[in-house]
């Protein structure tokens, strides 16, 4: 005896016949996956809190941060050190969440076509510094990195930097009126150069 009966109900094939369903399903399962992954993160104070020592950029640092970022600079350096014995022993203690609390965007990440630079501020001196962005191979022979002459002597933009930290007072970086009223003057009368230096010089202090 045989029977011609079809299934009415909710079944894998229904699901895989049906385009608009299954892309459905499929957004409703990498929703769901995401928030769980993602949501434990804002209540967990490892990745939320500041560790000791770390501080707001001042005005001249964010200045310089803002030129790592119009650079590119991002695009060959991360800013991340994993928890392997080979970086560790290259870059200095790995990185933690709470170093980054107070960057938007945070620049962590695993391209690296020039060395790391999480712990990069205090390795070098200024003028260190200076030469390297001037033509990195004086310093750097097999270097491949570009040079940016320019920055020495571009003026540092100092119209717009309290703008910005009013900005990033609204998502919880904690500037006060006194630091956003006096940014201008702080960046003004100074260099791009002087302002990257700055932010470079400030990376990865808190943690050693």
């Amino acid at each position: 005896m045989s029977t011609n009966a079809t299934s009415t109900g909710f079944s894998h094939e229904k699901v895989e016949t049906n385009n608009f369903l299954m892309i459905v399903l499929i957004l409703l399962v990498v929703a769901v996956g995401g928030l769980v992954e993602i949501v434990p993160l804002f209540f967990q104070k490892t990745t939320t809190q500041p560790i000791q020592g770390v501080v707001p950029y001042t005005a001249l640092q964010l200045a310089g941060r803002d030129i790592y970022l119009r650079e590119g600079c991002y695009n060959c350096h991360s800013q991340m050190i994993r928890p392997f014995r080979a970086e560790t022993l290259r870059y200095g203690h790995y990185s933690v969440a709470g170093e980054s609390v107070y960057d938007h965007p945070f620049q962590w990440g695993s391209k690296r076509t020039g060395p790391d630079l999480a712990r990069v501020g205090g390795k070098y001196s200024d003028e260190w510094h200076r030469i390297h962005l001037n033509n990195p191979r004086d310093v750097v022979p097999e270097s491949n990195m570009p040079a940016y002459v320019w920055l020495e002597k571009t003026p540092a933009d100092d119209t717009s930097i309290g703008t910005h930290m009013k900005a990033l007072r609204a998502v919880g970086v904690p500037y006060t009126d006194a630091q956003i009223a006096k940014a201008g003057d702080e960046v003004k009368g100074r260099s791009e150069m002087d302002a990257l230096v700055a932010y470079l010089q400030s990376l990865g202090l808190a943690l050693k």
